[in-house]
């Protein structure tokens, strides 16, 4: 029913900042490396930006306990 829009605002990334337009490679394992590749570089950025701003040990949410 309520769909997240945050893969939108990752896919809306890897066009515009990274500048990907199309895969490069051809054949079904390829383009999934390729996708794979982009999507550790995207990651890769993000944590080197928490690590930046000193926020990786801050949570959105509080840590429930475990039980």
């Amino acid at each position: 029913m309520n769909r997240s829009i945050q893969v939108e605002g990752a896919f809306g990334v890897l066009k515009n900042d990274y500048e990907f337009q199309r895969f490069l490679l051809r054949g079904k394992t390829k383009v999934k490396l390729e996708i794979l590749l982009l999507c550790m570089g995207y990651n890769i950025n993000k944590l080197h930006a928490k690590i930046q701003k000193e926020r990786t040990g801050s949570y959105l949410f509080p840590v429930k306990g475990t039980a």
